[in-house]
């Protein structure tokens, strides 16, 4: 029975791919920071399951003893400080989790199982200000963010442990990948959430900040089959995994709209653009400068060709399909809410 170790294992992708490996046979160990109060996130449903360790990115400590105690056959990393508006905000600890907490796990693999094969959670946000179109594993970096900054380090720190140490070290450059649990704080469930909301009399408008912005986006448990095959394979390589499409922030607003039966007009540009609902004239989407970045990052498209080719992956979930899933998540949830009197 093979051992995985993963960092994140409470959040969106984390629980996927525990998932995933569950579903293969794998021994499953999650990472998990003490709290005060216990909170298994989206793993709560697997929790009896996997085997929890305590321990903390910026501690190396408590990931060498996590590895001692895992002895892991494959290592994902996925924890971060993964909200981009927040890199800002928390510069310094954004640092220490998504730069030097690679560094940090690395090394304790290297001390304690370096046979083992490590997966570090990459970002399309290091290319930022794009050099192409689409990106690809050769497209140069600019990030435009602490966090996609930060991001960069993981990502050729992961490449200097494996061409200085021999080790199996990896990086997904994953594009935009969503799904029913993705936290509220990014803007795709931002947007689902608020379209269920609207839908059912709740709340009034959703105010967003640039609707121009381009992303590639995916389901992220297509995503997960991509990590866990770039570790199957007989070299480590760095990968782009992306949908190869791009579209607006506006297009996915209009697309959660549809999915709970409104038609959107638009009207205006820039900070006075807004959405109003076709059928009554009633304004449901608002721009508000606040939500704007520092610095921008306009657009985003990767081309995935490399790990159709070399990994026979490829999308699943099409980008409606994606949208419509969230949408009746949301949907869902904004229902019950309703009748627990959170709105009242």
């Amino acid at each position: 029975m093979k051992h995985a170790l993963i960092t994140g294992v409470t959040g969106q992708d984390g629980s996927y791919l525990a998932e995933l490996l569950l579903e293969k046979g794998y021994k499953v160990y999650g990472i998990m920071r003490r709290k005060s109060r216990m909170d298994y996130g989206n793993v709560v449903h697997i929790k009896n399951r996997i085997q929890f360790i305590y321990a903390d990115m910026t501690d190396m400590v408590s990931l060498v003893n996590a590895v001692e105690i895992s002895q892991p056959d494959e290592v994902y990393n996925l924890a971060a400080q993964s909200f981009v508006g927040t890199s800002w905000e928390q510069p310094v600890a954004t640092a220490q989790i998504d730069a030097l907490g690679v560094t940090n796990m690395l090394e304790a693999i290297r001390i304690v199982k370096p046979k083992a094969h490590f997966y570090q959670a990459a970002t399309s946000e290091m290319f930022g200000k794009v050099q192409e179109v689409p990106q690809t594993e050769q497209t140069p970096f600019y990030p435009r963010s602490p966090y996609g900054v930060a991001k960069l380090y993981g990502y050729w720190i992961t490449k200097n442990y494996r061409e200085s140490f021999d080790m199996f070290a990896c990086s997904g450059i994953l594009f935009n990948h969503e799904s029913e649990r993705r936290g509220r704080e990014f803007v795709t469930r931002k947007i689902t959430y608020a379209a269920a909301c609207i839908r059912q009399g709740v709340q009034q408008y959703v105010e967003l900040g640039n609707l121009d912005s381009k992303r590639d986006w995916g389901h992220a448990r297509d995503y997960v089959h991509a990590m866990w095959m770039m570790l199957q394979n007989n070299h480590p390589e760095d990968y782009v995994i992306a949908a190869n499409e791009t579209r607006t922030v506006r297009e996915f607003v209009q697309a959660a709209f549809k999915h709970v039966g409104i038609a959107l007009t638009w009207e205006g540009e820039g900070i006075y653009e807004i959405g109003k609902d076709q059928s009554n004239g009633r304004i449901l989407v608002k721009v508000n400068s606040e939500f704007f970045r520092p610095a921008e990052v306009d657009l985003l498209w990767g081309n995935p060709s490399k790990a159709e080719t070399e990994l026979g992956w490829k999308r699943e979930i099409p980008f409606e399909e994606l949208v419509r899933r969230m949408v009746k998540n949301d949907m869902e949830l904004v229902k019950k809410e309703i009748a627990m009197g959170k709105f009242s």
